[in-house]
């Protein structure tokens, strides 16, 4: 991350790559994740683009038992 850039936990939403170093989750995993749950309230789909909604995926993560 730039020094001139918004730090990952004040952003709304997240790359699938931003989201993998944030959470600790692999890229692959991330992938997989958003690929299972394809129109889930934590996604936002910009073209070909995937967006992950930082906290409503906070949320799905604090219900999850295993990911």
């Amino acid at each position: 991350m730039h020094n001139n850039e918004i730090p990952y936990w004040k952003k709304y939403m997240l790359s699938l790559r931003e989201a993998a170093e944030y959470f600790h989750i692999g890229e692959k995993k991330m992938r997989q994740i958003v690929d299972d749950n394809l129109g889930a309230p934590f996604l936002l789909e910009s073209g070909n683009r995937i967006m992950i909604k930082r906290k409503l995926f906070e949320e799905y993560l604090d219900s999850a038992t295993v990911i």
